[in-house]
């Protein structure tokens, strides 16, 4: 079954403790403190896979998580760090933040890959701590947590040429004609729901891939009919192939199909409708058609290469399928249909920290803060003198005064609540 879109959990491995040891060895007195360090958590890493084509497994198991780091121990030793948790994905995925919606990548090529969720790096033991002041320093770092967040996936084929047309306009007919692909094939409208990918193979050797996408209607560009779900896997076709009913089945107008996908086209983005177009007169065979064929093509005149062909008796098919190999060699890669999907890096300066006033409160917020609080073990006096230290040197402290803090105020970060003292 085909699925393209799906949305998942995903955890970067916390890092592993550090450990609080020290050095107890006969005739070796004051051995100091050798507590390890703890190892990193795993990444949870996406990588493109060109033997995937659907993201139906996204729907039976929605939650990933890396393992995290093992904890130091005594005698220096410090922790192993967790593998990364390796996630496959089919070649043409989309990834974005779930609750922003943000770009994060673009799997475009078989082994691209990307960073989700990254593991958290492993605490420090106590021998990290000691200096000429602190000999034997009982503190040690926990780990830190690894990211998380839910992300959005969104596959848009990767094809050569994409079939468009009103439904019932013989696209599934024709696939099934050029290539292996084995689509419903049904005398009613919006018999194909889901995209179908076929191989062409040319008598030179030489082949391309053909995506039948499912028949747009008018307001697609809107979202009528589904018109969004569509329309997004032929962003990266090359070459457009739009197949038209000139028998003018159920009544229907070659002419003002012909006119309304095209009108679609341009209306959900101006680069889908200067793609190369390639068009296949189609049900030729019908009563009428061959009369409906001439009007059409006077109508067109010389602005498009007309294909007069029958899918279902397989008239015509040659000549079109060597204009579209011959289109294919002359146009260069898929223009980005959306240019926030280019691979673009931007350095943003984070705050270090803030402080507002919340109800009866002062609340501390910001990532670098946040990452000492989630390493700081509170059960121990020392890892807390610690904490507090780094909030002053931080200029937290200051921050407060400024905006007012008194003696006996409630200060918060995180769950951590205490009474600032001036």
């Amino acid at each position: 079954m085909f699925y393209d879109k799906a949305k998942v959990f995903v955890k970067g491995g916390d890092g592993g403790n550090g450990a609080v040891a020290f050095r107890r060895e006969k005739y070796v007195p004051l051995g100091g403190p050798n507590g390890g360090d703890g190892g990193a958590g795993g990444s949870v890493i996406f990588e493109a896979d060109e033997g995937l084509r659907t993201l139906i497994d996204f729907r039976y198991q929605r939650h990933y998580k890396a393992d995290r780091g093992e904890h130091g121990q005594g005698k220096g030793m410090h922790g192993r760090g967790a593998k990364d948790l390796v996630v496959r994905l089919p070649v043409g995925t989309v990834i974005r933040e779930a609750d922003t919606g943000e770009f994060i990548a673009d799997l475009v090529a078989n082994g691209d890959s990307v960073i989700v969720a990254a593991g958290g790096r492993g605490g420090r033991g106590n021998a990290r701590f000691a200096n000429a002041t602190n000999k034997a320093p009982r503190l040690a770092e926990k780990g830190e947590p690894g990211k998380e967040r839910w992300v959005n996936l969104e596959l848009k084929l990767l094809a050569d040429v994409g079939l468009v047309g009103f439904p019932n306009a013989g696209k599934s007919t024709l696939i099934s004609r050029i290539s292996a692909a084995k689509p419903k094939i049904a005398d009613y409208p919006f018999t194909t729901l889901v995209p179908n990918l076929g191989v062409v193979k040319m008598p030179d050797g030489d082949g391309f891939v053909v995506a039948d996408i499912p028949g747009l209607i008018e307001g697609a560009h809107q979202g009528a009919g589904l018109g969004h779900e569509f329309l997004r896997h032929i962003e990266r076709t090359r070459v457009l192939v739009h197949v038209v009913d000139v028998a003018g089945s159920e009544g229907r107008d070659p002419i003002s199909d012909f006119n309304a996908i095209n009108k679609e086209l341009e209306a959900y983005n101006p680069v889908l409708a200067k793609r190369p177009q390639v068009v296949a007169a189609n049900k030729l065979d019908l009563p009428g058609a061959k009369d409906n064929y001439e009007s059409f093509q006077s109508s067109l005149g010389d602005s498009y290469e007309i294909f007069p062909i029958s899918a279902i008796t397989g008239e015509g098919m040659e000549p079109l399928l060597f204009k579209v190999a011959e289109v294919l060699a002359q146009a260069g890669p898929a223009e980005p249909v959306n240019v926030e999907e280019e691979k673009i890096t931007k350095v943003v300066e984070a705050l270090r920290f803030s402080v507002h006033r919340d109800d009866d409160a002062f609340v501390i917020e910001g990532k670098e803060i946040e990452r000492h609080y989630a390493m700081t073990d509170f059960a121990n006096e020392d890892a807390v003198k610690r904490f507090l230290r780094i909030m002053k040197v931080m200029g937290i402290e200051d921050e407060l005064r400024r905006q007012g803090a008194k003696n006996g105020d409630t200060v918060r970060v995180g769950n951590l609540e205490f009474d600032f003292v001036d």
